[in-house]
């Protein structure tokens, strides 16, 4: 995948935690490390839950699909460099959100 700078609107596939079928959202991503990171403020999403039932995820851009392992980080200090990166210059950076790292499953092999 060509993997984008800086916060970049990306498609997320998550896998329904009671049906198993694919459901798409586009979202604000954010490539840090060789991981990329989507966060919200509260943990009550369909997407966000899914992910944690079901962690094998797909990353689309410039329709180019990865395949991910999610988990949600624990890291306060990493949670706050995601939302300064993903919100630069803005005041909603401070904001506490929970997060979601994908490491694309290349990167797992």
């Amino acid at each position: 995948m060509d993997i984008p700078t800086g916060p970049t609107l990306m498609q997320l596939t998550t896998f329904g935690r009671r049906s198993g079928n694919a459901h798409t959202v586009m979202l604000r991503g954010v490539p840090y490390r060789g991981s990329y990171y989507f966060s919200r403020h509260r943990p009550d999403s369909d997407w966000f839950l899914n992910a944690l039932v079901w962690p094998v995820v797909i990353i689309t851009y410039n329709r180019e699909q990865t395949y991910g392992l999610a988990f949600r980080i624990h890291d306060i200090d990493l949670e706050r460099r995601i939302s300064r990166l993903k919100y630069p210059d803005q005041k909603r950076a401070k904001d506490r959100r929970v997060t979601l790292r994908i490491i694309p499953l290349t990167e797992c092999v």
